[in-house]
């Protein structure tokens, strides 16, 4: 996949393009046709160990039209790509299927067989009957479906043991192992392809090349058992009710040759075998896997991992995902990896025990390069010195490229950065132009100081890298105030710098560990601006699999790391990350895949709900009682946070048991969160202030839902402390999250938006002020100045602004509310982004007395339209004829709002 460069990717950021799914396939007779084909929330996926797959795709109509949905569908599965264009549907073909999904259709086909390749496409009949022409084919190759088929062994260097740097107490790792393993082949060959894994990261070569452009693979997981690792750091049994290995899947059909051929890995050390006091590794490295070629006479040959195999140490004299990555080049080898290579000298593998981690398909988005950024400036600082600054900060690497240089100049490059990111260099071999960038680790930075660099400097030497799970971003804001767009511009940048592996960290340099409290706190964020539906699957699976079964612990970073401090609000992301997946993608399996994990989750919590309701979590280890954190000025009680957390994992709950049909649990659910926030008001409001207390007790409170008859007070006590405080926010991560929105839904817009606007602390715009081109951990700036976490509270740009909501009770955007509340500092506002139906976007403006609103809904949906400021029905006009149109109703007035149901397509009302 080719990647932009960053100039063209900041031209796309800047301009707002969202992919909406449009299909080049041939129409046929129908007004809507199939595109942009995944399986499993992927497109094309290498490995999928699924045995029913789920199907999905995109119905696009024809600029236009209107009111267009899907009647029918039918899909074709073969296990060729030529069989599926005769129409040789040989594992499935559904017949014509009377529905209008679109989403999640389950594979239901001939039993499918492990390594098996999958080629698929359908056609959809509209609301006329008409039917569309085929999608153009799609496809999906099956993983290793039953462990036992697994024939190869786990290997390793032979100068090192089974146990990791910490257990050796070892600070320096040794150099990072070649390994390699020669074979011949005499046929002509059909296909061949790879299945395997390296711990902690691996690349894999194939007759002098890398195969794949995924970076940093695999995904991270939880990897096996760690003895003594609930007397690490903060103190949790390692109990969990998983433990996972990813293997990818590669396909190198086109690089079998007849003759000699090499397969070769180089092994990264990764989380497997980090050392720093935030984590606990699970041992030395070690790599797994099967090549498997089938010739055009169907026999085939398995070329395995085992004691064959040989190994020999890397020109990466040492590489730690925290410590950083140190590379010699006259210690290169050329050719290891391809055919003729004299090995003489190598070593025979050894043999390395299984990590109890279940094997599973890598079912999350790889980290890959994603975007390329050129120098913004280049400082020389004197002889062999260099400031280099690339205008923003990053997670990644730099591209040094075509360096000329002596046989052992010694290039240092420091990452500058307010945090641990550890250190880098390259060592020159000399005699020509030499390339050189990190494999094993990622660096997180803005500017980089090079010494040693040999002669000039010139501008296209280097290239800073920025590396991230490959998701794509699909949302867009903007409107009339930059200062706004600025500030989602930072956090999506500091929410992908955070993303690796398939979860989401706190920090990408410091500690990079994925907390469970900072990924439910800014999750709906996410799911506004990246497609985070496969790095969602895979994530919140981890925190299922992070789980004690037997307490019913959710720990406060998953895969679990003991260095990850937290409380309540990080274990209820077991409860709320499901349901908000479910709310935005429309995924049922995923919900009841995960809603005993919620019911057990609130059992733990109960354990420490006192006789009057109110929950207070008090073990000996107060990293893991915390309530709120990072407040602008002072902390909320604990108690208050950990009871506003039970009740909303009681509501999600309930909410999860209605959407699946258990009634008897939705009752049980709903009376617990209605106890709860009868508690909460008992304990926490304040009759003669008639206040729940500042930095936050009103904000949750009106979250929860106040009482009729004080909840007039709570608002103007809120609007008074705010005025009190300048007009700034007095919040932590938890609380900022619903301060907006909350300010939104009880008449305070205008607040909402001045809170929003400030540029002195504590704001956005301070950080903004001060240089920040990422979201800061601190309001005052004081550790982390790359954190997402604040990001939460920026759904009150797309939901209440600009006006676009998912509606609960039709997940996925199957129905959309447009209801935006404009506030008088903003002219324009818009708001668009990829459903898992198509695009839906809102755009609005106020001009000379005149108020526009745009909408687009996608095909097979509905929208409830809100247009503000229309006093009477007269005053609103649909697309500026007054045209009846049977795709539009109009339901009355409704505070203040002109309210509409529409069927797909685009509408624009304007008020005079």
């Amino acid at each position: 996949m080719k990647k932009p460069s960053a100039k063209v990717a900041g031209l796309l950021l800047a301009a707002c393009l969202v992919v909406s799914g449009a299909s080049s396939a041939a129409r046929g007779s129908a007004g809507i046709v199939p595109g942009k084909l995944t399986c499993e929330y992927q497109t094309d996926p290498s490995v999928v160990d699924a045995q029913h797959p789920r199907l999905s795709w995109i119905n696009t109509a024809a600029a236009g039209l209107r009111g267009q949905e899907q009647r029918a569908y039918q899909i074709e599965v073969a296990s060729t790509e030529k069989a599926l264009r005769d129409g040789m549907a040989d594992l499935w073909n559904s017949g014509k299927v009377k529905s209008p999904q679109s989403t999640l259709v389950k594979y239901a086909g001939k039993p499918l067989q492990s390594r098996e390749t999958c080629w698929w496409r359908v056609r959809v009949w509209d609301g006329k009957g008409n039917v569309s022409a085929w999608s153009e084919p799609a496809r999906w190759n099956m993983g290793i479906l039953d462990p036992s088929e697994w024939k190869c062994r786990w290997i390793g260097a032979p100068w090192q043991g089974e146990e990791s740097l910490e257990a050796l107490s070892q600070d320096v790792p040794p150099p990072a192992p070649l390994l390699r393993k020669s074979f011949g082949v005499d046929k002509e060959v059909a296909s061949a392809y790879f299945y395997g894994t390296g711990l902690g990261y691996f690349e894999l070569y194939m007759n002098g090349e890398k195969v794949g452009d995924d970076v940093l693979a695999p995904n991270q997981t939880n990897y096996g058992k760690r003895p003594g690792l609930e007397k690490r750091g903060i103190p949790v049994e390692d109990n969990f009710r998983e433990y996972r290995v990813m293997y990818v899947g590669y396909d190198v059909t086109d690089r079998v040759r007849r003759g000699e051929n090499v397969l070769g890995a180089i092994l990264g050390n990764g989380f497997y075998n980090a050392k720093i006091h935030w984590v606990m590794a699970f041992g030395s490295p070690r790599f797994f896997g099967e090549l498997h070629i089938t010739y055009a006479d169907g026999t085939q040959d398995v070329i395995l991992s085992d004691g064959s195999w040989k190994a020999s140490e890397s020109a990466i004299v040492s590489d730690g995902v925290y410590s950083g990555e140190h590379y010699d080049a006259r210690r290169e080898q050329p050719g290891w990896c391809a055919p003729g290579f004299d090995d003489s000298a190598w070593q025979p593998v050894a043999l390395r025990k299984a990590p109890e981690g279940k094997l599973v398909a890598q079912n999350g988005p790889p980290d890959r390069v994603m975007e390329r950024l050129e120098p913004v400036k280049i400082e020389k600082l004197g002889e062999g010195r260099y400031k280099v600054d690339f205008g923003q900060e990053i997670s990644g690497w730099l591209h040094l490229k075509d360096v000329e240089g002596a046989p052992g100049q010694k290039i240092d490059i420091r990452y500058i950065c307010e945090s641990p990111v550890g250190s880098n260099s390259y060592t020159m071999k000399g005699g020509g132009p030499e390339s050189y960038h990190t494999r094993f680790t990622w660096y997180v930075f803005r500017e980089v100081e090079l010494s040693g660099w040999p002669g000039e400097l010139r501008p296209e030497q280097v290239t800073a890298e920025a590396v991230y799970s490959d998701v794509a971003t699909t949302g867009c804001f903007e409107c009339s105030n930059p200062l706004f767009n600025t500030i989602n511009r930072i956090w999506w940048r500091s929410q992908t710098d955070n993303m690796h592996g398939s979860v989401a960290s706190d920090c990408p340099h410091r500690e990079r560990s994925a907390y469970t409290g900072d990924g439910q706190v800014a999750c709906v964020t996410v799911m506004h601006n990246l497609d985070a539906a496969a790095f969602y699957n895979k994530w919140i699976r981890d925190m299922w699999g992070a789980q004690n079964p037997e307490t019913g612990y959710v720990p406060n970073g998953a895969p679990w790391q003991p260095g990850c401090g937290g409380g309540v609000a990080w274990g209820a992301a077991m409860n709320i990350m499901p349901w908000e997946f479910y709310v935005h993608y429309g995924d049922r399996d995923l919900l009841a895949g995960n809603y005993d994990a919620m019911k057990e989750q609130i059992r733990f919590m109960q354990n420490w709900v006192g006789d009057d309701g109110v929950m207070l979590m008090q073990t000996p280890n107060q990293w893991m009682n915390l309530g709120d954190w990072c407040p602008a000025f002072d902390f909320p009680p604990a108690e208050m946070v950990h009871t506003f957390y039970l009740w909303r994992c009681a509501d999600y709950t309930a909410r999860a048991a209605e959407a699946l049909g258990k009634t008897d649990d939705a009752k049980a659910y709903r009376e617990l969160a209605d106890r709860t926030a009868a508690a909460f008001h008992k304990r926490f409001y304040d009759p003669q202030k008639g206040t729940y207390g500042r930095y936050g007790g009103n904000i949750f409170a009106l979250r929860i839902g106040v009482p009729d008859e004080y909840r007039d007070r709570v608002v103007a006590s809120l609007r008074q402390d705010i005025l009190d405080n300048g007009g700034h926010l007095d919040t932590g991560i938890f609380g900022t999250q619903f301060f907006f929105e909350v300010l939104a839904e009880n008449g305070l817009g205008e607040l909402a938006y001045e809170a929003m606007n400030k540029r002195d602390y504590p704001s956005f715009g301070h950080w903004i002020d001060q240089g920040a081109t990422t979201t800061w951990e601190q309001w005052n700036g004081e550790n982390s100045r790359n954190h997402p976490m604040f990001g939460g509270s920026l759904t009150w740009f797309y939901r209440k602004l600009a006006g676009l909501n998912a509606d609960p009770s039709q997940p996925g955007y199957r129905h959309i509310v447009f209801r935006p509340q404009p506030v008088s500092q903003i002219d324009w506002a818009k708001y668009a982004t990829a459903t898992p139906y198509g695009q839906a976007s809102v755009d609005w403006s106020k001009r000379g007395g005149r108020f526009t609103m745009t909408v687009e809904v996608p095909v097979g949906c509905t929208a409830t339209v809100c247009v503000p400021d229309a006093k009477v029905p007269s005053a609103v006009r649909t697309d500026g004829t007054g045209k009846k149109d049977g795709n539009i109703v109009y339901n009355g007035m409704k505070d203040d709002y002109a309210e509409y149901t529409v069927r797909s397509g685009k509408y624009t009302f304007t008020v005079e």
